[in-house]
């Protein structure tokens, strides 16, 4: 291995010595960051695996696919559901395999799927993150259980709402089962982030009340704690993994003035955001602001300023509803309303920019041309925004040379640690960015350049100096 390794050094430093330089004093533009992420929603097979019971081959071409999908568009991230009711996309030995994996509860599907999306997204530099939910239980009662599903495991804390089995957010039981779920994945996987979304306490229903003799105060704390133990653990685990969650679009009804809602998530979800926020128990929040920019009573544009205006230096990256364009839900909607929301989020505030999209389906299939519209949207790849508040060491500057033959430029580096590698090279006066990547791939081919310029980015999103190289 030693004399493996001092071959290729030796091998850069010859190719950059004989075939590029350093140009005196020259710099590429600071490389763009932002978050930009679609959900893959795997309960009731929304985005993935298309349907129960497909082969293990079927569902892995179908995760390959979306991976591709995500790197054609110049997105950097995939929020993929990986307990979507007390189950596991994963192997677990806490909780059952997923019914939406094979059609029933707790039988095997002949492989790990989050192994797969892992291996396969970071080796394209996608980020995977694992999203939990950590109360639903059961989406509806008419689905079978295994023997090893927490309605039958602790029934103690399992409470019926409508067709629904949820477990009891107030229980300490509950919060404990669900934290070490979470934390289960965070130390037996390599995922970039732990994701939660909106559901908390189940939305009300037909009127029936939650029976769990609770205080709408008291289930905000009971929520509250377990929101500030689950950050608290995990960066005490892997402080780089990112921890990120999607609540309800509106704090309350009337905030900000002029917000209407036909819910009050404070109460009826006991889900304080703007706590968590302001707090600083999230890396990220992700409202789901699914509403257009106008009207005023639910404006995408107001609640994003507002949200916004909450946090301090943690991002508030908006959920974007690309699954509404032409939709029953809101026929009018057209890819432009999209484009449009992504510029704003580019826009408002002072923190870094971001979103993420609902859902993954709606890329895949072009709805309403919003694919072939983010082409100009997303014109170059970006890496996501740091993570300043955990950590600011720089990474060192790889190490790297370039060539050029048949009209191409190949640059090949080597560069310490669990890094990506950002390639920028320039075209005349242009700078672009033309990948980011692991930085393990060690090579990369891109159209004949005139500089090149290599750098490295951690798992905090730190970027090192760059490699500057002018090709002769």
């Amino acid at each position: 291995m030693k004399i493996r390794l001092t071959v290729i050094l030796l091998l850069l430093c010859c190719l950059a010595s004989a075939q590029s330089y350093a140009p005196s004093g020259e710099k590429p533009p600071r490389l763009t960051r932002e978050f930009r992420a679609a959900w893959v929603a795997t309960v009731y097979n929304i985005d993935w695996p298309s349907s129960a019971g497909l082969s293990a081959s079927t569902q892995q071409a179908q995760a390959r696919a979306i991976l591709d999908k995500l790197v054609s568009l110049k997105m950097n991230a995939v929020i993929l559901q990986v307990r979507p009711n007390a189950d596991a996309l994963y192997k677990s030995d806490i909780e059952p395999w997923s019914h939406w994996l094979t059609g029933t509860m707790g039988k095997n599907p002949g492989y790990d799927p989050l192994q797969y999306w892992i291996e396969q997204g970071h080796a394209r530099g996608i980020e995977v993150h694992a999203w939990f939910n950590p109360f639903r239980a059961l989406s509806n009662t008419s689905h079978s259980c295994s023997s090893t599903h927490i309605s039958k495991t602790k029934p103690q804390v399992i409470k019926r709402y409508g067709s629904m089995l949820w477990c009891d957010p107030s229980h300490p039981d509950t919060r404990a089962h669900a934290l070490r779920v979470i934390m289960d994945v965070v130390s037996r996987y390599d995922i970039d982030g732990v994701h939660l979304d909106d559901y908390f306490y189940p939305y009300p229903a037909g009127g029936e009340t939650f029976k769990d003799g609770k205080s709408p105060a008291q289930r905000r704390a009971a929520v509250d704690d377990f929101v500030k133990r689950l950050y608290s653990s995990v960066k005490q685990s892997k402080p780089w993994v990112r921890v990120g969650i999607s609540p309800f679009g509106i704090w309350r009804p009337g905030v900000p003035t002029g917000i209407e809602a036909g819910l009050d998530a404070y109460e009826d979800l006991a889900a304080d955001s703007r706590k968590w926020l302001v707090n600083g128990w999230v890396d990220y929040l992700a409202p789901q602001l699914y509403w257009r920019i106008e009207p005023r009573k639910q404006s995408f544009y107001l609640l994003l300023e507002w949200w916004r205006s909450q946090s301090g230096e943690r991002p508030v990256w908006p959920g974007i509803a690309t699954s509404r364009i032409r939709s029953s839900d809101d026929p009018g909607r057209t890819s432009s309303e999209i484009i449009n929301q992504i510029s704003l989020s580019r826009s408002i505030g002072k923190n870094w920019a971001g979103h993420l999209h609902w859902s993954m389906k709606a890329l895949m299939s072009n709805q309403g041309g919003i694919s072939d519209a983010l082409g100009k949207a997303y014109t170059q790849p970006v890496a996501s925004p740091p993570m300043t508040w955990i950590n600011q060491n720089r990474p060192n500057t790889p190490r790297a040379g370039a060539s050029i033959s048949d009209g191409e430029t190949s640059v090949r580096w080597e560069a310490a640690g669990d890094t990506k590698i950002a390639v920028q090279a320039r075209y005349g006066q242009t700078w672009r960015t033309m990948a980011i990547v692991p930085s393990s791939r060690n090579s990369l081919t891109i159209p004949k350049a005139e500089a090149i310029a290599i750098s490295s980015i951690d798992r905090y999103g730190n970027i090192s100096s760059p490699k500057v190289l002018g090709i002769q």
